[in-house]
């Protein structure tokens, strides 16, 4: 275990922690949560000896090994499977090696992968075998500081049934929510310089941080009014002889109060893409779509597909087969080798890609670069913008050259705000953000009025945006219309023992006039007897999640005048309705996320039904 107490860091000017306590109790899988500069890798950094704290103390038991994925490249064998078996005990080298061939195996390696040179591979394969070292060691924790940003989606769900069955210690950064959630048996949230740890979900951690301090706003309100009157009274009444006890007792009763600050705003990544209205129904279609780097090794072979108005496509499958390659085709940065694309002539594309970043100008602002995106943009739409991106008053001031990735990530985002656009294309955009900024995009991808393409390994995003599929897997390219959950359901990935069942190429049978009459009527009918009963399910649970929260709120306000009043009884009575409220209200939730995740399913379903009518 490690214990943390009292801990203190300061950067100049600006406090990171003051006073931060956290402890790791024995089996325990702690994800670690907060914005982006709140010091969670700084956290890491101090655990790990490799910076110094101003104050206080971290406590780690003798002899206790901790295994942390390192970005720095130290290889010293032939083949990636002798380089990962360095970290196994040469005694039992060869009954373990097997180890080594499953850990790799499940990171996205083929056998023959495991052989080659391991600095043959990509920068991203490479941290992988560190990663699958990292696994192997004999380590009492791990600390594992974004490890998705070097995985694939098939190697993530590998990752995540992995660490549900390690036996010692977990300290874990990332930007995945459901990945977090899927592997964590406490969550700790960095906030204001302190930690909150609790045991159970980010959702968890989230809610406490939030009623804690809507009763101290709360608290601190009633005082600041008694102070007020408290101050009225002595104003009033000081000059008068025969109640001088009663004012220079409220004067001594002022000085022992505590000022109590008023929180301070946190910024929020908050933003909106901006569409512009699309007359036709059909954005973009690509028929027999080829393309490949080599000729002997095609990434896509005669792929079919259509973009209508207001969809949601993502893209998903393992690095390297062709993903980024597709928005860089249907973005036209690259020609397809046969087949074409055909775009409506007034499609409106903006594109996301990380890599972009490169394009910047270092020389020039964040204000400046979102300025000078688009002509027309004005100095305060710009602003806005930067705002929004937060780069907030001087912050827009900064030059591109002093930001880190992720900030040239959340300036990328500025520019395409500057433009509307009917059709988004995002690869990874993600990468680099915190769970609150994954939040909000995936509102900002919702709320747009036009059509998405994203690429991305995120679970979180597929499980609240896909509702159509662009698979990568199975070495060929294939289209799925339904959510990501229902392609796990039904297909499945293949080194998870799916069996894919395309339904790009089914062809259309033709029906006389009156067998689609009859047989739109019949779908009509099973539609109105699967959707109405799903949507009275969702409006009950609406209700009970309205009635749910209304009885929370006032039960937080019964709480903050029982602690005003110091009333006992209710101060051991109340939490315990707070926490069975907070449990129903998250039940509900879930239960409302599955029930309108089918609905969509369905509705989709039907909609496809209907038009091969």
């Amino acid at each position: 275990m490690i214990k943390i107490s009292d801990l203190s860091k300061s950067f100049g000017q600006r406090t990171l922690f003051d006073g931060l306590d956290l402890t790791v109790n024995p089996k325990e899988r702690v994800g670690l949560v907060g914005r982006n500069g709140h010091g969670k890798t700084t956290l890491f950094k101090m655990i790990l000896g490799e910076m110094e704290y101003d104050s206080g103390e971290i406590n780690i038991p003798k002899n206790y090994k901790i295994g942390f994925l390192r970005q720095h490249i130290n290889f010293s064998k032939t083949s990636a499977i002798e380089e990962v078996c360095t970290v196994l005990n040469p005694q039992d080298l060869d009954s373990e090696r097997w180890k080594g061939e499953k850990t790799l195996s499940g990171l996205g390696f083929s056998k023959e992968d495991m052989l080659k040179n391991p600095m043959e591979f990509s920068g991203g394969y490479k941290i992988r075998i560190n990663l699958a070292k990292v696994l192997l060691s004999d380590s009492d924790m791990l600390m594992l500081d974004e490890p998705n940003n070097y995985l694939d989606i098939v190697a993530i769900r590998w990752l995540v049934n992995f660490l549900r069955s390690w036996k010692g210690e977990l300290l874990l950064i990332t930007h995945d929510r459901k990945f977090m959630d899927s592997v964590i048996t406490h969550c700790a949230a960095i906030h204001r310089g302190k930690i909150r740890k609790v045991e159970g979900n980010t959702q968890k951690v989230y809610e406490q941080i939030e009623q804690e301090e809507e009763i101290y706003e709360k608290t601190r309100t009633n005082i600041e009014k008694k102070r007020k009157q408290t101050e009225i009274f002595i104003r009033r009444f000081r000059a008068k002889a025969r109640l001088a006890g009663m004012v220079q007792s409220r004067i001594k009763s002022l000085e022992k109060q505590g000022d109590m600050q008023e929180l301070t705003s946190i910024e929020d990544l908050d933003f909106s893409f901006s569409s512009v209205p699309f007359a036709a129904a059909k954005m973009l279609e690509t028929n027999n779509l080829e393309f490949g780097y080599s000729a002997d090794k095609p990434l896509m072979q005669k792929l079919k597909f259509e973009v209508l108005k207001k969809e949601r496509i993502c893209v998903i499958g393992k690095n390297g087969k062709g993903k980024s390659t597709l928005l860089k085709l249907l973005a036209g940065r690259l020609k397809p080798t046969a087949g074409n694309i055909k775009t409506h002539p007034d499609l409106k594309i903006s594109y996301f890609v990380q890599s972009d970043s490169a394009n910047l100008n270092p020389q020039k602002t964040v204000f400046e670069e979102i300025m000078n995106t688009d002509a027309s943009c004005i100095t305060q739409k710009a602003r806005n913008i930067a705002g929004a991106m937060m780069f907030s008053g001087d912050d827009a001031l900064k030059k591109i050259e002093f930001l880190s990735g992720g900030e040239k990530a959340r300036v990328l985002l500025g520019k395409i705000l500057v433009q509307p656009a009917h059709l988004l294309l995002l690869d990874e955009p993600t990468n680099h953000l915190d769970l609150e900024s994954c939040e909000s995009l995936i509102d900002a991808v919702n709320d747009f009025e036009g059509s998405v393409i994203l690429v991305t390994h995120n679970e979180q995003l597929l499980d609240n945006i896909a509702q159509k599929l662009i698979i990568f897997d199975r070495d060929k390219v294939s289209v799925f219309d339904g959510t990501y959950r229902d392609f796990l359901s039904s297909c499945g990935w293949e080194d998870e023992g799916g069996s894919i069942k395309s339904k790009t190429n089914k062809s259309k049978k033709v029906y006389t006039k009156e067998e689609s009459k009859r047989m739109k009527a019949k779908l009509i009918q099973e539609k109105s007897a699967i959707i109405t009963p799903l949507e009275a399910e969702i409006a009950a649970l609406e209700k009970q999640i309205e009635t749910a929260e209304k009885e929370l709120k006032q039960n937080n306000e019964t709480l903050i005048q029982a602690s005003i009043d110091k009333n006992i009884a209710q101060l051991s009575k109340i939490p315990k309705l707070t926490k069975k409220l907070t449990a129903d209200i998250e039940n509900f939730y879930a239960a409302l996320s599955q029930k309108t995740s089918q609905l969509d399913s369905k509705k989709e379903h039907f909609r496809r039904q209907m038009e091969l009518l």
